[in-house]
């Protein structure tokens, strides 16, 4: 590849290319393959204006040696199919507004040009919708908005009527391409998102160890995984301990230990400690693959239903054929009949109920709400179900104090400070909470004990006073130091289990200090939100979560729900939520991990809570971008609302458009004045429709 350098600075440059040679999907394989050098620290692309910059390591990389590396990159890699397969299509963006002002730039230069080029342009424009009317017939559907709109241009250009003609054609094409926007979200290439940040895995390859990409790991390989990386193929720990949280693919909101033969999943992170992982399962085959693949699946069974408006502009289109056949038949008068057919229901019905959609959509931002539809706006007001998940949905997947328990003659201020003086010299999760705690008490913990010892995916050991102080797990207390479990610690353990708390230990001197339990708890505002839910006409509140029995029983009840169900898999809530479908309900599916992804995907409404996992918030139709769960109900009366403005609006357009239609039959409006009035209702019924649904600022909390 061909580059000159725009400018440079110690460490960074920026570099130039040809756009004219060198195509956007070319550039983001160039800098997929740059990115992997040794040295090079960051590169980015900006594929508008064709540059480069590159931030690189002085002490590794020359600029010399940078611009060698781009002209290495001949055509043998840039026009490799399976390399440009392997990056992302350019994401093109399009804006709704652009359809706008492109629409009436070209109608207006349209009428700059000469007459015979005008009646050019406007066959040109009416032939696709004879075959689009043509084809529809072949399938059966004889009278169709095709047929009427191909009919009513036909009929325009037949009578010489071409303005009216050119206003019709601008008019169905904008709302044709507002359609065809809408359409367009997208849900992104899920596994590159995921693992965005394992793009590079370490390998061990003898007594070495290299660095290959991800893409070139094979079961068998054996990899190693150290603190704060995510672990890029489901396998088999060989050696090392670490603690891994796996929040996104299991649902359990606390990090999970990890020793030689426990099984670790793609996509989840190594939270600290090392790991050396015997690969079983890469690439398409991996547990997070499985997943993606689910929610295509679910994905491609998802109909995407017309627009109600449509509905109803399909059922009144035989009957604007019978009314214009009629009004010929009785008045052999074909300006009345042309003025019965300049007036149709359609392209206002087709134009309002887009708009609306884009309205309440815009609506919803300002909420903090983002909606991928308008269908699952109007899907949200029908549902009767709401199934939530528990981890990071209903609680903040963030461990807190839940309580202490001293022993032994110690005060629970003597735990919890000593516990916090030597959590924070290697902060954990539950560790986090702890110090958190402490400092919310305001308890000071002096440096008084001797050096900080950190047993990976046990605990911490020192010393005060030249006796052994210990914190950590039930195995590293209990286990190794030999303390013995007594009948009270056997309770508090039954206690702990019931609430769904992890416990952490501390022992001092041999004799066990105290305990300390850290959970997850709910949201405070849950219970409300249920309540206001229930209120909306949601029937039934469900939480289906892959955490313990006694840790989901405690936050149902928390959070007033009506059921709840405990060590649920992936596809376990893919079963319920179909299974609720099939019996005729509306469900509303709420998740923030990786695990919830395929459950929110075969939802009717699937909803991403704020702080979600990119995967969830892909899959999810719509995401609460702010305010967590307090923005559900918005949605549920934004979809409501829009329901009824279409519902209104399309009345509006029946009523005055077959006003038009009487004054047509009866001679009283000539078709070029049919065509004008029809088109002026149709503008004003797109201002009405931009209005808001939510006359006031919803507050419910």
């Amino acid at each position: 590849m061909k580059i000159k350098i725009h400018h440079s600075l110690p460490g960074r440059i920026r570099v130039r290319y040809d756009l004219d040679t060198v195509f956007p999907r070319q550039a983001l394989l160039t800098q997929t393959l740059i990115a992997v050098q040794d040295g090079i620290t960051d590169i980015s692309v900006n594929t508008t204006v064709g540059s480069f910059l590159i931030l690189y390591d002085e002490e590794k990389l020359s600029e010399k040696q940078i611009v060698s590396l781009f002209l290495a990159l001949t055509e043998k890699y840039l026009e490799d199919d399976s390399l440009l397969n392997a990056v992302a299509e350019v994401p093109v963006m399009e804006s709704i507004f652009g359809v706008f002002i492109q629409t009436f730039i070209i109608y207006f230069a349209k009428k700059l040009l000469p007459l015979p080029l005008r009646t050019i342009l406007l066959v040109k424009d009416l032939v696709p919708r004879v075959c689009s009317a043509l084809q529809r017939i072949s399938e059966g559907t004889v009278f169709s908005t095709e047929l009427l709109d191909a009919a009513a241009l036909t009929a325009a250009l037949a009578t010489g009527n071409r303005d009216t003609a050119s206003s019709i054609s601008t008019l169905l094409s904008m709302g044709e391409d507002i359609e065809l926007i809408t359409r367009r979200q997208s849900y992104g290439n899920l596994s590159r998102t995921l693992l965005a940040g394992s793009d590079e895995v370490r390998i061990i390859d003898g007594d070495e160890e290299r660095t290959v990409p991800l893409n070139a790991v094979r079961p068998g390989d054996l990899l190693v995984v150290r603190q704060n990386s995510l672990i890029p193929a489901d396998g088999t720990v060989e050696k090392g301990e670490g603690l891994v949280n796996q929040a996104g693919i299991t649902g359990e909101p606390l990090p999970v230990e990890k020793q030689p033969l426990s099984t670790v999943f793609a996509g989840t992170l190594l939270a600290e400690g090392e790991l050396y992982v015997r690969v079983v399962s890469s690439g398409k085959n991996t547990k997070v693959q499985n997943i993606i693949d689910m929610i295509d699946s679910s994905q491609n069974l998802k109909a995407s239903a017309q627009k109600r408006s449509e509905m109803v502009a399909e059922k009144i289109v035989p009957f604007n054929f019978l009314l214009t056949a009629l009004t010929y038949f009785f008045t052999r008068n074909i300006t009345r009949t042309l003025s019965t057919l300049m007036v149709d229901y359609s392209c206002a019905m087709k134009l309002a109920a887009p708009i609306s959609v884009l309205s309440a959509m815009k609506e919803a931002a300002d909420y903090g709400i983002s909606v991928k539809g308008g269908k699952y706006l109007e899907e949200a007001a029908f549902a009767d179900i709401a199934v939530f998940d528990k981890t990071g949905t209903l609680t903040f997947a963030e461990p807190v104090l839940s309580e202490v328990y001293a022993l032994n003659g110690f005060s629970k201020d003597e735990v919890l400070k000593w516990a916090a003086c030597l959590e924070e010299h290697y902060p954990h999760p539950l560790g986090r909470a702890v110090v958190k705690a402490a400092e919310n008490l305001g308890l000071k913990h002096p440096e008084e004990h001797t050096k900080v010892d950190y047993i990976v995916a046990h605990g911490i050991a020192s010393s005060y006073g030249g006796k052994k102080i210990r914190v950590g797990s039930a195995h590293f207390i209990f286990d190794d130091e030999k303390i013995p479990v007594t009948e009270e610690v056997k309770k508090i353990r039954s206690t702990a289990s019931d609430s769904g708390d992890s416990l952490l230990y501390l022992a001092y001197d041999g004799k066990l200090a105290g305990i300390i339990a850290v959970g997850d708890p709910v949201r405070p505002q849950a219970g409300q939100i249920i309540q206001e839910l229930h209120s909306a006409g949601i029937s039934k509140c469900i939480m289906i979560t892959g955490d313990t029995e006694n840790a989901a029983k405690k936050i149902a009840e928390e959070a007033g729900l009506d059921e709840y169900i405990a060590q649920a898999l992936p596809e376990d809530k893919v079963r319920f939520i179909e299974k609720q479908k099939s019996a005729g309900h509306k469900v509303i599916m709420l998740g923030d991990g990786i695990n919830d992804a395929p459950a929110l995907s075969a939802a009717d409404v699937g909803v991403a809570v704020d702080g979600c996992s990119s995967i969830a918030g892909d899959t999810a139709d719509i995401e609460l971008t702010k305010n967590g769960l307090e923005n559900l109900v918005v949605v549920r009366k934004l979809g409501s609302g829009l329901i009824q403005k279409i519902n209104e609006n399309n009345a509006s357009i029946i009523c005055v458009n077959s006003a038009l239609l009487l004054c047509g039959i009866f001679g009283l409006i000539s078709p070029q004045v049919a065509a004008v009035l029809h088109n002026s209702m149709t503008v004003a019924m797109c201002m009405q429709a931009m209005k808001p649904v939510l006359e006031e600022k919803q507050e419910f909390l």
